[in-house]
């Protein structure tokens, strides 16, 4: 469709993942982007290979071919000029630099928390899994906080660590959003669709099992989550 351009809300409905649709065998699930006049940071929730990560390049491609004058993969897109888009998505490692994953990440996030304004887009992917649970939890809440206090431009950050979600209750500017998938008898259905809310837990010994460790490392995985 052709986007229809906004002072700052942003209505992607039935948003698609151009490469990633073209290169699928099964059905390519789309989802809508919202962030309203009062939205500025989307917090995202969900299960590893759910799709949080999918969802946010998904924004980025559709800001990028709004802005050299395309249509975009939705049913329909409202969308604002963006004057510039900050990534933080995937490990990645300077070994010739000597810097670690985590260090590079810490870069790439001061860059943007320095040179945002609050017409650009920050994408964040599981921002501070680098370091250890305590203090990447601390970053990655001090920065959500930065973002919405400093900047209040447009962000979508996803993250395994739950409690950040209790941020949407503090900062009226964000909301939660949740990758959706089923479980039943152990087992996990990737339902790849955005819901609104947040969930409660990662699914990690799940994936683990779909990756066939072996059962006695998935059952004692278990049994060490329960203690």
């Amino acid at each position: 469709v052709r986007p229809i351009i906004s002072d700052s809300e942003v209505n992607i409905i039935g948003g698609r993942h151009p490469v990633v649709e073209s290169v699928i065998e099964g059905e390519y699930i789309d989802n809508d982007i919202v962030f309203n006049k009062d939205t500025n940071i989307l917090i995202i929730t969900g299960p590893n290979m759910s799709g949080k990560s999918t969802y946010m390049r998904q924004f980025g491609i559709t800001a990028i071919l709004n802005q050299i004058g395309c249509f975009v993969p939705a049913n329909k897109c409202v969308i604002p000029i963006f004057d510039k888009i900050f990534t933080r998505i995937g490990a990645s490692d300077d070994l010739v630099g000597g810097e670690s994953t985590f260090m590079v990440e810490m870069k790439e996030s001061a860059n943007a928390l320095k040179n945002a304004t609050k017409n650009s887009l920050i994408l964040f992917d599981e921002l501070g899994r680098g370091t250890s649970t305590y203090d990447g939890m601390s970053l990655a809440g001090s920065i959500i906080e930065y973002i919405s206090k400093n900047i209040k431009c447009k962000t979508m950050f996803s993250t395994h660590y739950h409690e950040l979600t209790d941020l949407s209750d503090k900062l009226s500017d964000v909301k939660n959003v949740h990758v959706s998938a089923l479980e039943q008898d152990g087992d996990i259905t990737f339902l790849h669709k955005v819901m609104q809310g947040c969930v409660d837990k990662s699914y990690g010994i799940n994936v683990a099992k779909l990756a066939n460790l072996p059962e006695e490392v998935i059952q004692r995985a278990n049994e060490l989550l329960s203690i």
